[in-house]
């Protein structure tokens, strides 16, 4: 049966075909369907979508939807958070490679043109520009951190005036926090259509990409050196990145969804997923975009309304309620996840 499903049912639980969907359906209003309703669409048994009921072999039960949902967010995730660390030994092995001395005259020629270090801001700043008046067609750029300051967009407006009156679309990647910056929507509403954002809870080191073909990334944590990168296979990967994070993201005129648990906003739910894998305020602040300080206020309003006493509680409390998987957006197509009441806190058990 296993064959057969994957030769006519080539999918996942992302993109059930429409059999498998009315089937799916009709089986979590019902309760349960009989086994022979399912003979037609063995991909739903192959995806554990549905499976036998104990208490009648002859019938078979659905996988709760907020169920399959956390599996599929998990599956993103986790393919994106490999992507982000492929990134990071692959920066990490560029810079150990060009500390390298003694390469062949040939040698030398070859690897200056594929990645080339600048070191310092003037550098760094004079090759971007080059890379600038070069572009013809499109412009990808990663922005991590939280709200943009105003001096940087005012610094690189020059260039995206320039790019924007030559046709070059643009499309930017920035963290949730950015929305707040009130300097970032007045960029925006100036660039009109030619520039396209997306936010993510998180999102990897900066990253700027011109015409698919030259690739501007950071070397160390100030940001004085950086690698520009013009080998096609190092390119495309990094294009790859962006275009999943991009697929991942909502579009920054787009509200941020709703997390499903009554008092927890999307942020404190990114907070309590980053805090059930071990991290600590300054990492989990860093990664999101926040002050340490605006973390620790998420993180004591998190505490009141799950009603957790400790760290050690609010952990317990985090899993409880189903915090504790990435804080994700899905696909249009993707079965919403019921909105959960918390309990009154009022009533609880003395701790």
């Amino acid at each position: 049966m296993a064959g057969h499903g994957t030769e006519e049912h080539p999918h996942g639980a992302d993109r059930l075909c429409d059999a498998g969907d009315r089937v799916y359906s009709r089986a979590v209003r019902r309760g349960r369907v009989p086994r022979g309703d399912a003979e037609a669409v063995p991909c739903l048994l192959e995806l554990a979508l549905l499976h036998p009921d104990p208490d009648d072999m002859d019938w078979l039960v659905p996988t709760a939807p907020q169920e399959v949902m956390t599996r599929l967010l998990r599956g993103l995730y986790d393919e994106v958070s490999a992507s982000q660390r492929r990134v990071g030994s692959a920066v990490a092995a560029f810079e150990w490679y060009t500390r390298l001395g003694g390469p062949t005259p040939q040698a030398a020629a070859a690897e200056g043109s594929a990645i080339r270090v600048l070191d310092g801001l003037s550098r760094i700043q004079a090759a971007m520009d080059e890379a600038t008046e070069a572009c013809t067609t499109e412009v990808l750029t990663v922005q991590p951190g939280g709200i943009r300051p105003e001096h940087e967009l005012t610094e690189g407006l020059h260039r995206a005036l320039a790019l924007r009156g030559r046709g070059v679309r643009m499309r930017d990647l920035y963290t949730h926090v950015a929305r707040h910056g009130q300097g970032l929507i007045n960029y925006l509403e100036l660039m009109g259509g030619a520039v396209q954002a997306r936010t993510l809870d998180e999102v990897i080191e900066r990253l700027i990409l011109f015409d698919r073909t030259v690739a501007f990334i950071p070397a160390n944590a100030d940001r004085t050196l950086a690698l520009e990168l013009r080998h096609p296979a190092l390119v495309d990967y990094l294009v790859t990145v962006f275009e999943r994070l991009w697929r991942l993201a909502i579009p920054l005129t787009a509200p941020l969804p709703d997390t499903g648990i009554e008092g927890i906003s999307h942020r404190e739910q990114s907070i309590a997923a980053l805090l059930a894998e071990g991290h600590q305020d300054a990492v989990i602040a860093e990664r999101l975009g926040i002050s340490v300080r605006t973390c620790r206020a998420h993180i004591a309003r998190l505490s009141e309304t799950l009603g957790a006493a400790s760290r050690t509680q609010l952990g317990v409390r985090i899993a409880q309620v189903g915090l504790d998987g990435p804080a994700r957006p899905g696909d249009a197509g993707e079965i919403p996840r019921p909105r959960l009441t918390l309990p009154d806190r009022g009533s609880r058990t003395a701790r």
